[in-house]
């Protein structure tokens, strides 16, 4: 059970406990809306990052909703996923090393995106962990 109840705003469990701040909810969800879609990065690839960031933030939610699948992976869906491994060991203090093999493989715009990704994907899975969502 979540630490706090759910409030009637909202359409999914995440939604209804961001749903108590409904000028949060709104601009939290417009912003997730644009991350998930396809931009720069297709939204097949962003969502194995994202299934990547679940098994370690602590989310059991977002943990539920699958682990990445290694058979759907292609050279630049690896290289986004062994990214977001390294984000998680580091916390963030990802080496100049690290972002140079990325350059081989992505454009700027691609880098600031996925790293934009990234950091939001794991600030919604921390918010879950620490309201305690669960699946």
């Amino acid at each position: 059970m979540a630490r706090i109840k759910e409030s009637i705003i909202g359409t999914t469990p995440f939604e209804r406990l961001l749903g108590h701040n409904p000028e949060l909810l709104n601009g939290w969800s417009h912003l997730g809306k644009v991350l998930e879609k396809s931009g720069q990065l297709s939204s097949e690839l962003k969502e194995q990052v994202r299934r990547t960031l679940a098994q370690q933030n602590g989310c059991e939610y977002c943990k539920a909703k699958g682990k990445p699948e290694p058979d759907q992976f292609n050279n630049k869906t690896s290289f986004a996923v062994g990214f977001a491994e390294v984000f998680l060991q580091v916390k963030g203090e990802i080496p100049n090393s690290v972002f140079e093999l990325l350059k081989d493989s992505f454009t700027e715009e691609e880098i600031s995106e996925l790293c934009a990704f990234i950091a939001f994907t794991t600030a919604s899975q921390y918010f879950g962990a620490m309201i305690k969502l669960e699946a």
